[in-house]
């Protein structure tokens, strides 16, 4: 295990990632998912609360950054025309299984509550842009995964208490972060329909 001094290097290590991508957004060479983003910073927010509850230590900074950034890129996608809104069934559920999982977790007192509801949510509010980027890598941005990927990485090298509440969200990001950035920087989707025709 690494200090958990490592934790903050890994949560600004993952913030540098989401500036990377804001940065790219703001310069309008990517496309964002304003619904997929705006679930993914309320998700870590609501995680970030139910780990302060339960006194996780430093690497709740790690689910900061995880829910910050996103909520600077779902602001900044407003400059950028190629970004849309496509509020489907789907974001409405992710909306509300976020809401709802902060609700069970206030009525039951228990932090996995709201855990666990928050990362159905953000896996969820994520399968739009596995989707786009697996079928369009070339309207997202691989690079700002890759600092994701070591950020989170680092932080999960970090961990002494393996429980629930402290490691859930940060393992299920590491998944995340790693599906993104094999689809984007790799061409996955392209790739594959270029074999079969």
């Amino acid at each position: 295990m690494l200090s958990e001094n490592w934790a903050i290097v890994g949560a600004v290590i993952n913030t540098i990632g989401g500036l990377s991508y804001l940065w790219d957004t703001w310069r309008l060479k990517n496309a964002p998912n304003r619904a997929t983003w705006i679930i993914w910073a309320l998700a870590p927010f609501i995680i970030l609360a139910a780990q302060a509850e339960s006194r996780v230590g430093t690497q709740a900074l790690f689910t900061f950054s995880a829910g910050f950034t996103p909520l600077l890129v779902f602001l900044a996608s407003f400059r950028n025309k190629k970004s849309y809104w496509k509020l489907k069934s789907l974001d409405y559920v992710c909306a509300g299984l976020s809401i709802l999982g902060l609700i069970l977790w206030r009525a039951a007192d228990n932090a996995n509550i709201a855990i666990v509801f928050s990362i159905f949510a953000d896996a969820l509010a994520s399968l739009p842009t596995v989707i786009k980027s697996y079928t369009n890598p070339e309207t997202e941005s691989g690079p700002p995964f890759l600092w994701n990927i070591v950020g989170v990485s680092l932080t999960l090298l970090t961990f002494e208490d393996l429980s629930f509440v402290s490691v859930g969200f940060t393992a299920y990001y590491f998944i995340l972060v790693i599906t993104l950035f094999v689809l984007i920087q790799f061409k996955v989707g392209p790739r594959v329909r270029s074999r079969l025709e």
